[in-house]
C-alpha cells in the first residue's frame, strides 16, 4: 500500500512539473511573439514620425492594413508597385529634408554674423583678418606651434546658443593630434597661442565646418571653444599615443 501511495505521489509531481513547464513555455511563446510585434510596431512608428516631421501625410490605419495584408501574404500591390510608391515617397522626403537643411543653414549663418558682430565689440576680444575672434584667458610662456607640429589640448566646444557638444575638461582627457589636420579656425587660433595658454576662440562657420552637418553641430554654425594648449611637440614625436578629437564620440575636428 505504501509503495502504491509513493508511486502515485511521484506521478502526481511529474505531471505537475510537466504542466508547469508547458505553462512556462506557452507564456514564453506569448511574450516572444508580443515582443516581436512590438519591435516591428516601434520601427514602423519611427518611420511614420520621421515622415510626418518632414511634412508628409501618412494614414496610420492604411499602414496597419498593409502590415496585416503582408503578414497574410495578401497584399493588394505587387512588389514592383510597392517599390515604385516607396521610391516616389523617398524623393519627396529628400526634397523636404534638403529644403529644411538649407533654411537651417541660412538662419545659422545670419545668427552667427550677428553674434560675431556683437562679440567683436566686447572688451578683450581680438579679431584676425580672416574673421577669427579670440580672447586671452591665460597666456603661457612656451613654444607657439607651427602647423606641422603636434599639439595636446584640453577644450570645451559649444554653439552660440550655449549647447555644449564636447568637453575634454569634463572627461579629464586631453587630445593630441597634428595641427595641420584640423579645421582652419583651430589651426589659426592655436597658432596664436604659446604653450601653456588658455584662449577662447569664436570661429565663423567658414573657418569651421561651413555647410556640413557634423554630429550635433548644424550647418553654418559659428563655434565657440575654450582651449588650453597643454603641449607642443615637433613632428615625429611618438612617446605619447595619438588621440582624435571626440565631439562626444560623434566625429572629429579634422577637416
Amino acid at each position: 500500500m505504501k509503495t502504491l501511495i509513493k508511486n502515485t505521489f511521484k506521478l502526481t509531481c511529474v505531471a505537475a512539473l510537466c504542466g508547469s513547464s508547458l505553462f512556462v513555455q506557452a507564456n514564453e511563446v506569448d511574450d516572444a511573439s508580443y515582443a516581436l510585434g512590438a519591435s516591428v510596431g516601434k520601427y514602423i512608428s519611427s518611420r511614420i514620425y520621421s515622415q510626418v516631421d518632414l511634412g508628409a501625410e501618412v494614414k496610420v490605419d492604411t499602414v496597419i492594413a498593409g502590415v496585416v495584408d503582408a503578414l497574410k501574404n495578401e497584399t493588394k500591390m505587387t512588389d514592383e508597385e510597392i517599390l515604385t510608391h516607396l521610391n516616389a515617397r523617398a524623393e519627396v522626403l529628400n526634397a523636404a529634408k534638403e529644403a529644411r537643411t538649407a533654411k537651417i543653414a541660412a538662419d545659422n549663418l545670419e545668427q552667427g554674423k550677428a553674434f560675431l558682430a556683437d562679440n567683436k565689440s566686447k572688451d578683450g576680444v581680438n579679431e584676425t583678418a580672416t574673421g577669427l575672434q579670440y580672447e586671452v584667458i591665460t597666456k603661457g610662456e612656451g613654444k607657439t606651434p607651427l602647423e606641422s607640429d603636434i599639439v595636446t589640448v584640453h577644450y570645451k566646444g559649444q554653439l552660440i546658443d550655449g549647447t555644449v557638444f564636447d568637453d575634454s575638461f569634463e572627461r579629464d582627457e586631453p587630445n593630441r593630434f597634428p595641427l595641420m589636420t584640423v579645421i582652419e579656425g583651430w589651426k589659426e587660433g592655436l597658432g596664436l597661442m604659446p604653450e601653456g595658454s588658455k584662449y577662447r576662440l569664436t570661429i565663423p562657420a567658414e573657418l569651421a565646418y561651413g555647410e556640413k552637418e557634423v554630429g550635433i553641430i548644424p550647418p553654418n554654425s559659428t563655434l565657440i571653444f575654450e582651449v588650453e594648449l597643454v603641449k607642443v611637440e615637433e613632428p615625429g614625436s611618438t612617446h605619447h599615443s595619438m588621440g582624435g578629437m571626440g565631439m562626444g564620440g560623434m566625429g572629429s575636428f579634422h577637416k
